[in-house]
Order: structure tokens, then sequence, then C-alpha cells
């Protein structure tokens, strides 16, 4: 927004609610902070915006706190959306005071987010300060260079971030994290001073716990101690308690993985065979568009759909509030992209988190961890938060529609024709030293044997490679298959002839996967429900035989069904399409399972309600 030529704009007042002229000339820049404060700050508001634009075009000639103005101007637009002149604010902060970091981390902030990473990196990397700034300006880099997938660049910037204050939470989580996908063992590494294994393991952050330890009381602690940092109390909630009234109950999904995304391929039959005489279906998405076929099928399956992307935490939840929802699903849960902010603020009476975090979610404005009773049995579910609730026989979702390609191939997949052909096509942060050791053990054992996995990225490929050779096993016997489209994907499935599972962080949507294609599955089962989710498969289709609880079974299992073809054809003949539909795969009776769970939940809400109004 331009600013007229005069030097004065009207702002509300607190008193009477009556317009009142703001004095720039005689102005202090404290007194601009204030007039903006009772605008409210950091929203993009254009008076604001107007407020710091006349000042700063009044005192141009340089007074004292002119950077701070061109940097809260920098913000006001960045919230408005207004990115270009976003840079140019940061850009004269920085002119007027060059050791101004955050105007630079914001800077670099701005660029990445309009598609400039190598220039907001090189930003960050000209930028750097003496201890404090400097501390803040490394992680950003290393940030950014994992998520360029630089690795190795990314896990050196976080080391030495680390080695100069220990004490960041962020830092070790990001830095064990970009560790273990680069199976740089031992992930939990005693290197960096003042930073034991204990310590690693309580900052790991929420994913990484996963595949650190099946233990729950443990995952939770993790999940509870992230949660601290990253959420914070509201002021009210916007919800009713009693809930609403409505002749059909309105239930919503939020997420940022409504694109080509393993959930999304899970759950879109199930948003399109919701039965519309008894449910109202809305979306919320906080993802970009992908442009995918499957984006656009999920979408078309909501009856109402609101982009909340660009929202704050606060706007989104009065987005949602304003739909009067009944019951709102996160599918993120602590994913990369979740908005768990926007539950703190409770827009919906009855909320739950769904399939896309397997694990401890203890936020206080969550009601439910939707599940099933093999996954969290009844035994340990006091152990987990929220309250885990059996939403059907078998948790997952599941879509009756994937497209499969033709039948491929091993030639085409460079597999050999006269071997057998162990695989795992999980990614990479899930594979641990131990359960690496023990394929190599089984390979071992198997003289004819190849292991096929994931090219997840170039150094977890040197690095098996490197394990493989010291454990004295031909590193030419792991070969590794690139990515390919879903449909392709399916179908090289069908290739190998046992998937070896990892644990304590199961495959989950590719055990299904590998189920539907006729590929027999031995996992590792323990207390967790990440560490479950294979077994619960498994035994849905009768093939206990796969679902082993101690490593050396499993290890022996393995052997044996690769040493004895008889046996491995009486357990492959359990894994059919026609098993898996009338199991794993039935969407149509989840579906009423699901939504008998959702209207019991529901009429609980109202009775209780209705008890406690009498």
């Amino acid at each position: 927004m331009d600013l007229p030529l005069s030097t004065a704009v009207d702002t509300g007042s607190a008193d009477d609610g009556q317009a009142a002229p703001f004095e720039f000339e005689a102005a202090s820049f404290e007194q601009v902070i204030q007039a903006v404060d009772h605008i409210g700050g950091n929203r993009g508001d254009p008076a604001a915006i107007a407020l710091y634009r006349g000042w700063i075009a009044v005192h141009a000639g340089g007074v004292r706190l002119l950077h701070g103005a061109w940097f809260n101007l920098g913000v006001e637009l960045s919230r408005a959306g207004a990115l270009p002149d976003a840079i140019l604010a940061y850009r004269s902060a920085l002119a007027l005071k060059s050791d101004f970091h955050p105007a630079a981390i914001n800077l670099g902030l701005v660029l990445e987010q309009l598609g400039q990473p190598e220039v907001a990196l090189q930003t960050w990397f000209q930028a750097l300060q003496p201890d404090e700034a400097r501390i803040a300006l490394i992680n950003q880099r290393g940030r950014l260079l994992e998520q360029s997938g630089r690795l190795a660049e990314a896990e050196q910037t976080l080391r030495a971030s680390l080695l100069t204050d220990p004490a960041q939470p962020d830092a070790v989580q990001h830095w064990l994290h970009i560790r273990q996908k680069m199976c740089l063992w031992p992930v939990l590494a005693e290197i960096i001073p003042g930073l034991t294994r204990q310590a690693l393991l309580d900052q790991c952050g929420p994913l990484g716990a996963l595949a650190f330890t099946d233990q729950v009381a443990t995952q939770h602690a993790i999940c509870d101690r992230w949660l601290r940092r990253k959420t914070t109390p509201v002021p009210t909630w916007l919800s009713p308690a009693r809930g609403y009234r409505h002749d059909r109950i309105r239930v919503g999904y939020m997420s940022s993985d409504f694109c080509r995304h393993a959930m999304s391929f899970l759950i879109a039959e199930l948003f399109e065979r919701h039965d519309r005489g008894h449910f109202e279906v809305y979306g919320y998405c906080t993802s970009a568009d992908d442009g995918s076929e499957i984006r656009q099928r999920v979408i078309s399956a909501f009856d109402h759909y609101a982009s909340i992307r660009a929202l704050s935490d606060e706007a989104a939840a009065r987005r949602i509030q304003q739909d009067e929802i009944d019951i709102l699903i996160d599918l993120n849960g602590l994913t990369a992209g979740s908005r768990l902010q926007i539950l703190r603020w409770r827009p919906a009476p009855l909320q739950a988190t769904y399939l896309g975090f397997i694990g401890p979610v203890p936020l206080p404005e969550l009601d439910f961890l939707f599940c099933d009773s093999i996954v969290v049995p009844p035994s340990i579910a006091a152990s987990y938060a929220p309250r885990p609730l059996y939403i059907a026989e078998i948790y997952q979702a599941n879509d009756s529609k994937r497209s499969i390609a033709a039948p491929s191939s091993r030639a085409k997949g460079g597999l050999p024709d006269d071997c057998f052909v162990f695989c795992c096509f999980s990614n990479h942060y899930k594979i641990t030293e131990e359960m690496f050791a023990a394929w190599m053990e089984i390979l071992g054992k198997v003289d004819n044997a190849v292991l096929w996995l994931i090219a997840d990225n170039a150094w977890s490929w040197c690095n098996l490679r490197l394990y493989a050779a010291a454990a004295g096993i031909d590193p030419d016997r792991l070969i590794f298959a690139g990515r390919v489209d879903p449909a392709e994907y399916m179908a090289r499935l069908a290739l190998a002839d046992l998937f070896l599972d990892t644990s304590p962080y199961n495959a989950g949507t590719i055990a299904s996967d590998a189920i539907r294609m006729g590929l027999p599955l031995l996992t590792l089962s323990g207390q967790s429900f990440a560490s479950r989710m294979a077994g619960r498969l498994l035994e849905a289709i009768d093939a206990g035989l796969g679902v082993t609880h101690e490593l050396a079974e499993y290890v022996e299992t393995a052997v044996m069904l690769a040493s004895n073809p008889q046996a491995h054809a009486a357990y492959k003949a359990l894994f059919t399409e026609a098993r898996w539909a009338e199991t794993i795969g039935d969407i149509a009776g989840f579906t009423i399972a699901f939504e008998t769970t959702l209207r019991r939940i529901q009429d609980d809400l109202v009775s209780d309600c209705e008890s406690l109004a009498a």
C-alpha cells in the first residue's frame, strides 16, 4: 500500500472507536510500534503497513532504529503476501545495519518461499555474525540444506552449530534425523560435548523416535517435550463444549498431505464413500497444489473444501469453527507440515488424530487417537495420549481403486532371474544398525540371494554398501532401485520373493501394497503402534508365520523361507489380491465401521451434555 504525500494516517482510538491522526514527524519509533500494536502487529494489516511506510518516509534521512522500522515493515509485508516488497524492506534494514541478523534470517526465508533456495543459502552464508546471531543463521542454512537434499552439508552445518551451543533441541532433532536418513551409524553418537546418548534420544523428535524405540512411554515423553516447545495454550476455545445439533454429522479432515503422498493414496476412497445421508464432509488443506491426479480426486471427494495454507493458526481455526464442524480429524499428527496449533483453539467440539502419525500425540485438545485393538492392545492403551479409540477391526483405510501398471520383469528391474530376492522399499531413516546387521546375517546364510532396496539418497546408498562389506557381504548383492511413479511401483513389488520389514518402525502403506501384490512379508513386532502395523496386516490375512517377536526368530524365519521352496510357496499362497480385498482392502466394510464409530462418539457427546444439563 503506497502512502499518500501527507504525513499523517488515521488509526482507531481505543477510547471512543473514532479515527485519530498520527503525526509522523513528532512520533518516535516506539510510538509507531505502540500504534501498530493497537491495530494488531504481525498480521499484514494495511494500516500497520501504512504506519511504517509513513514513518520511514518522514525519517528517511536517518534516525535511530530506522533499520528496525524497515524490518518491521518487512514482517508486515510478508504477512500480507507482498513478498517482493518484503525483500526490499529487509535489504533496506541490512543496508542500514549490516549485522542485524533477524533481517538476514527473514530475508532468506522469503527468498526460500519464492523458490530461490540457493540465494537464501548465500544470504545466510554472507550474514554470519558472532555466536548468538551466527547460530540462528547456521541453523537456517542447515534446515534448508536438508530440505534441498544436501544431507552431508546439512549434517556438518548442524553439528557445527551444536558444537557452539549443544542446548538446542530443534538443532539436535534435525541433526539426528539427517543422520538417520544417511544411515550414519551410530546415529546417537556421543561426539558433541554435553550431549550424551540419552540426551540425544530425549531430543530426537517425534518421527525420529518411532525409528529409535518401540517403548511407548519413551515415545510419549519425546512427543510431549516437542509439543510443549512447538505449541502454546490459547486464551479461549472456539467451539461449544456441548457441540452442535445438525441433521447430518459434519466431519472435517485437515492435512498438509492432500497431494501425491502415501496418506492420500490410502484414504481417498473413504472420503468418496462417506454416507451423505448421515455425513457432510469438509476438507481443510494446508498443502501446496502439486497438480497431481490424487490431489484432484481427494478435493473432489469433499462436499466442502477450503485451503487454509495461507491463514494464521488462529484464523484457520476460526475458519473451521465457522463451518460448525462436529468432528475434526487431523491427518498429520506430528509429521512435517502439521498445524497442531490450530487444534489448540479447539475449532470443533470433538477432535481426533488419524493415520499420519502412528504414535502418541499428547495434545490436550485432542480427544482420540484412531487405531485398532491390535496395533494398540488394551493392555497398553493407557500409555497413549490422546485416548486410543478402536475405529474398525483394522485401523488402516485402503483404496481399492489404486492404479497398477502392467506386470514388469526382473530384467527390467535390474534383478537377477536366478536369485532369491529379498527387498525393503521403506525410507532409509527406518533402517537401524541392528536391523541391517540382521539382514547381512540373512544374506550370509543364504548364498544365492540379493537385497533390493530403494535408492533413497547417495549417502545412505554409499554407507549401506560399506556396512555390507564390513559384514563380509559383497556390496554388489545390494541392488538399489530408482523411484518410479505409483502405478509402476505397485507392479514391481511383485518381482521380489520376500519383503524384509524394518523395526521398530514398520512399513504401513508399503506393507499393505506388498500384500496386495502377492509379495510375502516378514516383520518384527514390538510394543508400539509403529512396530505393530505390519504384523496387524499379516494377522488379517492369517499369515502369522511372518510375525516375529525376537531378532533371532526374524533371521531364522527369513533364512527358512529363502532356503525351503515348499515353505515359501505355501506362505506366498496366502498373499493374494482377493484375500487382500476381503480383509485389508475391504473399504466398504471399513467405511461402515468407521462411520459407526463417528456416530457413537457424537451421540456420546450429546448424551453427556444432556446428562450434565439435567
